[in-house]
C-alpha cells in the first residue's frame, strides 16, 4: 500500500474508555452490592448499561473501532487471571460458592481470606491485583466475559476490537504465590500459558472478532535477551494458529526500543504504538527497523494520560512520517483513556478560556477523530480546526498563570545546603529520643481516619450554603477530638489528627495553592472503586498562607502525645496531579518543595515535633527505563530534601509510601535522610523489611502490620507475626509499628478493632524482647 492510501484508510480507534459513568454509577452499584442493597442483577444491567453508553458516545463522535473487555467490576489484571484460570487456592471455595463474590474475595480479600496482593499499573496512579503462580499452576481458558462483551457490541452494529493482556506483560507482572520460592520465575510458565490464549483468541474469532488487541506494556520496560526470545516464541505461536483473529500488539508509556524489532518481525498484524513523551522515540526506532511493511499501525499520538490539548501540527507531521513506514496506519491516544476523566463539559468552576486548555477523555476521542481525518482526508478538510487549536495552545503558553518571576527567582536562588539537615541521622535520633520519650516499638498510624458520611455531608453543605464556615469548623473540630480521644484510649504513641477536613491528600493542599486547578467531576479510578480527582498543576506554585497549621495545631492541644503534622510531597503533589508538560517535572517540583517548605517552617514554628511528608508516588514516578533514573530520583530525592532540609535537629521528618516495588530504589529512600519512614507491607509479607536490611538503611523504619486496603480485620497473633518477621531485618529500636496506608476508606467499626488488635501486638512483642 501506498502512503497515499495508507493515509486514505486511516480512521479512528481508542484501547480503552472509563469505566465509572459520568456519575460514577458503577461505583455506587459496586458498593450498593457489597453492602446487600444492590443485587447481583442489577449490578450487571448497570454493567451493561455503561458499556453500551460508552460504545455510542465513542461511534457517535466518529470512532470507527470501539474497545471491548476493558471494562472490569475491579480490575483489569484480576480479569485476565480469570480469564486463563488463575485463581488462588485459597480462593477457589468461594468463587466455585458464586463467581462474583469469589471475585471480590481475591480483589478485595474479606475475614476467612486475604486479597491478592496490590500495585501500580507501571508508571500511572492505577493499582492491579497480582496474580499468584507457582509451578503447580494449571491455566483453563474461560473466556465468557471477552465473549460476551464482544457480542453485546456487535449486537449494537458496532466495529469491535477485544482488548486483552498480553500473556508476556501478564507473566511479568505476576509474583511467586505464599509458599513458592522466592526465585521463581513466572514467565517459565509460558509454554503452559500460551494454548489458553490461543483457546481465547479463537473463541472471540469464532463471536466475530476480526481483530483482537494483545497489551504488552511491559515490553517497554527494559528486557533481558530470555524475556525477549519469550516474547519472540510467544507470537511466533499465537501468530501462526489457523484459526485466530487478526493480531493487534499494544505497547505504550515508553519507547519499544529492543523489543520493536522483535514484535515488528513477529507473525502478527499490526502493532500500537506510543509517540508522546519518553516514547516518541519509536518514531525513529520503527523508521529503523524498515516500518511496518504489510502491516497495520495503531500510532499513539494522542497523550492518553494527561489532560492538555493535542498539538494538531506536531501530531499531523508525526503521522505524515508514519505512513511511509506501514501498510495502513490509524489514529488511537497513546494508551487506555482509563488514566484520564470523561468529560469537561461537566466543569463549571474553571475559566472558559482555560477550560480550552484541557481535553478529558471525550475531548480526547474527539482529537483522535479529528486527526484521522485530517490523515485521511487532507489537512484543508480541519483546518478551522488547526487554527483553534494553535490559538488555544498560544493562550497557554502566554498566560500570566504559568509565569510567575517571584517564583521562578526564588527557584533559581536554590543552593545545595537548603536541601540538607544541619545534623546527620546519628546525632538527629538522640536529640529527638530525648526529646519526644517513646517507647521501643512506637505505634502510630499514617494519617488519615474514616472520611464518615457525615464528614462528606458537611463538606457538602459547607459548598452548598447549607451551613455556614462556624458550623463547619465545630463539626471538624468534633472529628478531630474524637480521633484523639480514640487513640489515647488505645494507647497509640505518636497521634494524628486524621484529618476530617481533607478531601483528598493532593488535592486538599491543591486548593490552596497558587498555580493548580481543581475539578468538580474529573474522577479517576485509582483501584476498584476508589476514585480520585487530580487536580491540574497549571502553572507556577506557591503558597499564600499556611495550609494545615491550624488544625494540628488545635489537635496538639488535646493531647501530651505529639502530634504529627501531615503534608504530601513534592513528587507526589505531581505524580497525582495532571502536571504541566511545558516545563522540566524538576523544575516544577522544586517549586512545590519551596511552598511546602514555608509550611514545614511554620508547623515547626507552632511546635510540632513530628512532620510527615508522604512521597507514596515516588517509586511510582521511576522512569520505566533504567537510562531515565538517575536524573529523575536527582530531582526527586532533592525537592524532598528541599521541603524538609530546614528543621532542627530534635524535629522528627517522617515519610510514608506504599503499593509499590520498592526493592530498586532503596538507596533513593535512603537519599531522602528522613528520620523514620513507613511502607506497605502486609501483603507482600514483609518483602520490604528484608529489602531495606539487604541495602543497610540505617534509619527507621515502618513496615505496615495491617492491609487498609481490605475490610478484614488482623487479629493480635497475625500482626504479631509480621511484626516479628520485621525485626528479623530491621533491629527493635529502629522498627515502627503501623497500618500500611491512610484509614480514609475503612470504616469505623473495623478501624477501631484493627488498631487496637495493633497496639496489643505492639506490646506482646515489645515484651518478647530482651531487656536492655
Amino acid at each position: 500500500m501506498t502512503a497515499k492510501s495508507a493515509a486514505a484508510a486511516a480512521r479512528a480507534t481508542v484501547y480503552g474508555y472509563p469505566r465509572q459513568g459520568r456519575n460514577r454509577e458503577l461505583k455506587k452499584a459496586i458498593e450498593g452490592y457489597w453492602k446487600g442493597r444492590v443485587t447481583a442483577d442489577a449490578l450487571k444491567e448497570t454493567a451493561e448499561g455503561l458499556r453500551r453508553s460508552h460504545w455510542r458516545q465513542l461511534a457517535d463522535a466518529g470512532v470507527h473501532e470501539v474497545p471491548t473487555g476493558d471494562f472490569s467490576y475491579y480490575d483489569h489484571v484480576l480479569d485476565t487471571s480469570v480469564m486463563v484460570g488463575a485463581v488462588p487456592r485459597r480462593h477457589r471455595a468461594a468463587v466455585e460458592a458464586d463467581a462474583l463474590d469469589g471475585y471480590f474475595a481475591m480483589a478485595r480479600g474479606n475475614q476467612d481470606v486475604a486479597p491478592l496482593e496490590m500495585t501500580k499499573w507501571f508508571d500511572t496512579n492505577y493499582h492491579y491485583l497480582v496474580p499468584e503462580l507457582g509451578p503447580d499452576t494449571v491455566f483453563a481458558a474461560d473466556s465468557a466475559k471477552q465473549v460476551a462483551e464482544l457480542g453485546e457490541a456487535l449486537a449494537l452494529g458496532l466495529a469491535a476490537r477485544p482488548v486483552l493482556v498480553g500473556p508476556i506483560t501478564y507473566l511479568l507482572l505476576a509474583k511467586p504465590a505464599p509458599g513458592v520460592a522466592a526465585d521463581f520465575e513466572p514467565l517459565t510458565l509460558l509454554d503452559r500459558l500460551l494454548p489458553v490464549y490461543a483457546e481465547v483468541l479463537a473463541a472471540l474469532r469464532a463471536a466475530g472478532a476480526e481483530w483482537v488487541q494483545l497489551d504488552e506494556p511491559a515490553l517497554a520496560q527494559d528486557r533481558t535477551p530470555a524475556e525477549l526470545n519469550a516474547t519472540a516464541r510467544a507470537y511466533r505461536d499465537l501468530g501462526g494458529a489457523s484459526d485466530r483473529p487478526k493480531l493487534l500488539v499494544a505497547s505504550y508509556f515508553d519507547r519499544l526500543g529492543e523489543a520493536l524489532p522483535v514484535l515488528a518481525k513477529a507473525p502478527v498484524d499490526g502493532l500500537a504504538l506510543d509517540f508522546t513523551d519518553a516514547a516518541a522515540a519509536n518514531l525513529d526506532d520503527l523508521a529503523a527497523v524498515g516500518g511496518l511493511p504489510g502491516k497495520r499501525l495503531v500510532a499513539g499520538v494522542v497523550n492518553g494520560r494527561n489532560i492538555w490539548i493535542n498539538d494538531f501540527e506536531k501530531s499531523l507531521s508525526t503521522l505524515a512520517t508514519l505512513l511511509g513506514l506501514a501498510d495502513r496506519v490509524d489514529v488511537a491516544a497513546s494508551c487506555s483513556l482509563l488514566h484520564v476523566p470523561l468529560d469537561t463539559a461537566a466543569e463549571r468552576d474553571i475559566d472558559p478560556q482555560i477550560l480550552r486548555w484541557l481535553a478529558f477523555a471525550r475531548q480526547k476521542t474527539d482529537e483522535i477523530v479529528t486527526l484521522a481525518k485530517g490523515l485521511a482526508r487532507g489537512t484543508d478538510t480541519i483546518a478551522a480546526a488547526i487554527a483553534a487549536n494553535r490559538a488555544d495552545l498560544a493562550s497557554r503558553a502566554n498566560s500570566a498563570l504559568t509565569h510567575d518571576p517571584a517564583v521562578r527567582a526564588r527557584t533559581a536562588a536554590v543552593t545545595d545546603a537548603d536541601g540538607r539537615r544541619s545534623q546527620p541521622y546519628t546525632e538527629r535520633a538522640v536529640a529527638q529520643r530525648a526529646h519526644l520519650g517513646l517507647p521501643l516499638l512506637p505505634t502510630t498510624t499514617i494519617g488519615s481516619f474514616p472520611q464518615t458520611g457525615e464528614l462528606r455531608t458537611a463538606r457538602a453543605d459547607l459548598r452548598t450554603g447549607r451551613i455556614d464556615t462556624a458550623g463547619y469548623e465545630e463539626r471538624i473540630k468534633a472529628e478531630i477530638g474524637e480521633v484523639i480521644s480514640f487513640q489515647e484510649k488505645t494507647g497509640i504513641d505518636v497521634l494524628v489528627h486524621g484529618e476530617p477536613e481533607r478531601n483528598d491528600m493532593v488535592q486538599y493542599f491543591a486548593e490552596q495553592l497558587t498555580g493548580y486547578l481543581a475539578t468538580q467531576h474529573g474522577w479517576v479510578q485509582s483501584y476498584g472503586t476508589r476514585y480520585v480527582r487530580p487536580p491540574i498543576l497549571a502553572g507556577d506554585i506557591s503558597r499564600p498562607e499556611p495550609m494545615t497549621v491550624r488544625w494540628t495545631s488545635y489537635a496538639q492541644s488535646l493531647s501530651e502525645r505529639p502530634v504529627k503534622g501531615m503534608l504530601t510531597g513534592p513528587v507526589t503533589m505531581l505524580a497525582w496531579s495532571f502536571v504541566r508538560d511545558d516545563q522540566p517535572l524538576g523544575d516544577t517540583a522544586r517549586q512545590v518543595a519551596l511552598a511546602l517548605r514555608d509550611e514545614v517552617a511554620d508547623l515547626e514554628a507552632a511546635g510540632t515535633s513530628v512532620i510527615q511528608v508522604d512521597e507514596p508516588a515516588l517509586r511510582e514516578t521511576l522512569p520505566l527505563r533504567a537510562a531515565g533514573h538517575a536524573a529523575y530520583l536527582d530531582w526527586a530525592t532533592e525537592s524532598f530534601r528541599l521541603t524538609t532540609g530546614g528543621v532542627r535537629p530534635d524535629t522528627q521528618i517522617h515519610t510514608h509510601m506504599c503499593y509499590a516495588e520498592f526493592g530498586d530504589i532503596v538507596q533513593a529512600i535512603d537519599d531522602l535522610d528522613a528520620d523514620v519512614i513507613s511502607l506497605e507491607a502486609a501483603r507482600s509479607h514483609m518483602q520490604v523489611a528484608s529489602e531495606l536490611a539487604a541495602h543497610g538503611y540505617p534509619r527507621e523504619a515502618g513496615p505496615g502490620v495491617y492491609d487498609i486496603h481490605s475490610p478484614r480485620v488482623p487479629d493480635v497473633d497475625e500482626a504479631a507475626a509480621l511484626l516479628r518477621k520485621g525485626l528479623e531485618a530491621i533491629p527493635a529500636d529502629r522498627l515502627w509499628v503501623n497500618p500500611d496506608c491512610g484509614l480514609k476508606t475503612r470504616g469505623w467499626p473495623e478501624t477501631r478493632a484493627s488498631l487496637e488488635n495493633l497496639v496489643s501486638a505492639a506490646r506482646t512483642v515489645r515484651a518478647e524482647l530482651p531487656a536492655s
